[in-house]
Order: C-alpha cells, then structure tokens, then sequence
C-alpha cells in the first residue's frame, strides 16, 4: 500500500531544493521583507518570488502585507508533521537493528 499525503509530498518536494532551505532557516530566525530575502541570494526577484511560492503553496510559510512590503513568515505545522513521518521510519529501523544486533549476538 502506498502511503500519500499531498501535505507530505509538497513539504518534502519544497525541501528538496537547498535555496528553499536555506530560505526557511532564515525566516525561522526572523520575519524578512521579500526584498531582504532576494538581496540574500544571486537569483532574480523572478527567481526567488517562484521559490516562496512553492514554499507557500506547501504552507510553509506565511506572506502578508506590510504598507508596500510583503513580509514572509515561517509557518512551522507542516514540518512537525514531515519530522512525525520521520520519526516513524526512525523508530521502525531503530528497532529492526535492536533485533538484528540481538540475532548475532546469538550467532556467536
């Protein structure tokens, strides 16, 4: 049975890429103005609008308007729910080696 979540599939696909990344590590130190977000990076404002579009559409951040500014937010729900998944497969491979480690121990 294959396991889906289209909540799962945006956030992973969102982290795939090291300047979204990096762009959530910077907003979850403090909220930036796209702006200051573009002046980070050697990317076009085109380039960068794209990459917090796919990080909204994965709701992992948060844009509103300030007077002119968009100010992006990070949105933190989306990876707890990511690390949750992790934390599953951690646990399941965590006790698959506890039993292997187990088993040869008895072979010796």
């Amino acid at each position: 049975m294959v396991e889906r979540s289209v909540t799962l599939d945006a956030v992973f696909a969102s982290l795939s890429d090291p300047t979204r990344r990096d762009i959530l590590r910077r907003v979850a130190r403090e909220e930036l103005s796209v702006g200051e977000i573009t002046q980070s990076y050697k990317l076009t404002f085109a380039a960068i609008s794209k990459h917090l579009q796919v990080l909204e559409k994965a709701n992992l951040i948060v844009k509103r308007r300030e007077g002119k500014k968009h100010v992006v937010t990070l949105a933190p729900k989306p990876l707890a729910k990511a690390a949750d998944y992790i934390r599953k497969y951690q646990e399941l491979w965590e006790q698959r080696l506890d039993s292997l480690e187990e088993y040869l121990k008895t072979m010796k």
